[in-house]
């Protein structure tokens, strides 16, 4: 049986790039995955590959292609979603990338970012974009690199070098360079873009010392992003819809109403809050940020970004071999009656959102010689509990209130995690029946543009629950355990100073 108007969705993330296609009912015809290597070439750097990056993508299309074709279905569009903030530079005449990807996570502009704190530069950048003076976003990456490779200053001034997103170094690529565009998600998480003028901000490139000529085009998230190449799929795919992968998580969760809120929990985790169409200013250092522009309307998000989520049980894996996989992780948690008084402070990449510490390392607490590997799994899995509670908290104290809070990514097929999590933060946890929320975001972008979908309406009334979990903690223990964990976090910080 042929199927027709399939979307492909090109999910490319930090550790490992995905292609889902998805079926006009939002169902799942194929998936493909490979992960790919991750540097550390100095204390708090990561760096991607972007030829590791651009490889594993057309690797996994191939294969969800193939797969799909089998099954009698037709694809109509592309829509792709990314790793925010990772920035890569490359040469407008090659393609070739001049540096590696300086991932999101990376550090290493921390001291240029306090020093232009002590400039008194910090309400220049946070009034016009939202966010704050970290190293965690893009302006100060792109500088690091034009500065620290040989010719490259040069270069741009001659107009021969390109900055983008991932999102923008894909597009190019798979248009053979004929399309130089990101979206406006993506463009927010720059430092760079005016996210009330929606547009690139002369001043900030002044600031960050950052040329206009490196820049892409800024589109909606649904809008005409070029073709792919005949070469590359055996067919010609227009590429309709394109957003950072935590707002991609958020339109796949149809967070569409003002006050809708949802958590990814991939490597790191990402709470997003639908204000509307007015710009919210947190006073307890949330960002905000572009949630989407779709059909001429645009909505802001009020988010609390975790850097380290997921990847905390990558490392307990990788780096420690305290289990073999992640799935792993729930019945080892279940094997015990409590914590025993461990915390872990997954700090490897910094403080985020609302400590905002680039220098803070991690650590563990209430070590003892019956600790288990079991105790630092369900650490780590509760940090990430107890992660989101403070993120919530900062929400709660600039004014908002909620029950409910929908989740997703990888790390919410634990059930153990999810009840843990409605525990602590009190409230009613919903997991979502397609749990691909970020790729199914970036299809749902696609279709719109593409005329599967008609509104966004039509989307929210597709949207499934799978499982409710609600809180049954009583308030004694949450308050008993979110002390210990601010005891914890507040001697990591300690440490760090």
């Amino acid at each position: 049986m042929r199927i027709k108007d399939c979307i492909l969705a090109i999910d490319q993330g930090t550790t490992s790039t995905r292609a889902i296609i998805f079926a006009p009912d939002s169902s799942i015809i194929a998936v493909a995955q490979q992960e790919f290597t991750q540097h550390y070439p100095n204390d708090g750097w990561v760096e991607h590959n972007p030829e590791d990056i651009w490889t594993s993508t057309i690797v996994v299309c191939r294969q969800a292609i193939s797969e799909a074709i089998a099954k009698g279905a037709r694809i109509a569009a592309i829509g792709v979603t990314n790793q925010r903030e990772t920035t890569v530079v490359w040469d407008r005449n090659t393609g070739q990338a001049i540096y590696n990807a300086i991932v999101w996570q990376d550090r290493r502009t921390a001291k240029t970012c306090r020093e232009m704190q002590d400039k008194g530069l910090f309400d220049v950048v946070n009034s016009r974009t939202g966010l704050l003076l970290d190293p965690y976003f893009s302006a100060s990456k792109v500088a690091w690199i034009l500065d620290n490779v040989e010719g490259a200053r040069e270069k741009a001034d001659a107009g021969d070098l390109a900055f983008g997103t991932i999102d923008s170094f894909l597009i190019w690529r798979l248009t053979d360079g004929q399309m130089h565009a990101t979206d406006v998600t993506n463009a927010s998480r720059t430092n760079l873009f005016n996210i009330h003028d929606m547009a690139w901000d002369p001043k900030l490139l002044e600031v960050f010392n950052v040329p206009k000529s490196v820049l892409p085009e800024v589109k909606e998230c649904a809008d005409d992003f070029g073709h792919t190449t005949e070469d590359l799929f055996g067919f010609s795919l227009p590429i309709l819809g394109v957003a950072g992968d935590q707002q991609a998580a958020s339109i796949g969760q149809c967070c569409f109403n003002e006050g809708a809120i949802k958590s990814t929990y991939g490597t790191g985790c990402f709470v997003m809050l639908n204000t509307g169409t007015k710009a919210f200013n947190s006073k307890n250092k949330l960002l905000t940020t572009v949630a989407y522009t779709i059909k001429g309307e645009t909505h802001y998000a009020l988010e609390g970004s975790i850097f380290i989520a997921g990847a905390a049980i990558q490392w307990l894996r990788d780096g420690l071999g305290v289990i073999k996989s992640a799935s792993e992780t729930e019945a080892l948690a279940k094997s015990l009656d409590d914590d025993h008084g461990v915390y872990m402070v997954p700090a490897f990449a910094g403080l985020g959102a609302p400590h905002w510490a680039p220098d803070a390392r991690g650590a563990v607490f209430g070590l003892t010689r019956g600790t288990t590997n079991a105790h630092f799994v369900r650490a780590a899995l509760e940090s990430v509990c107890y992660q989101t509670s403070d993120l919530l908290h900062a929400m709660a104290e600039d004014g908002v209130s909620l029950d409910k809070i929908r989740v997703d990514g990888g790390m919410v097929g634990n059930n153990w995690l999810c009840q843990f999590l409605a525990g602590i933060l009190d409230v009613t946890v919903e997991r979502p029946k397609i749990m691909e929320t970020t790729a199914l975001g970036a299809a749902y972008l696609a279709g719109l543009k593409a005329g599967i979908y008609e509104s966004c309406e039509q989307l929210a009334s597709m949207n499934e629950v799978e499982n409710s979990f609600d809180a049954k903690m009583p308030s004694s223990q949450r308050r008993k355990l979110i002390a210990g964990w601010e005891n914890a976090v507040q001697s990591t910080l300690g440490y760090t100073k």
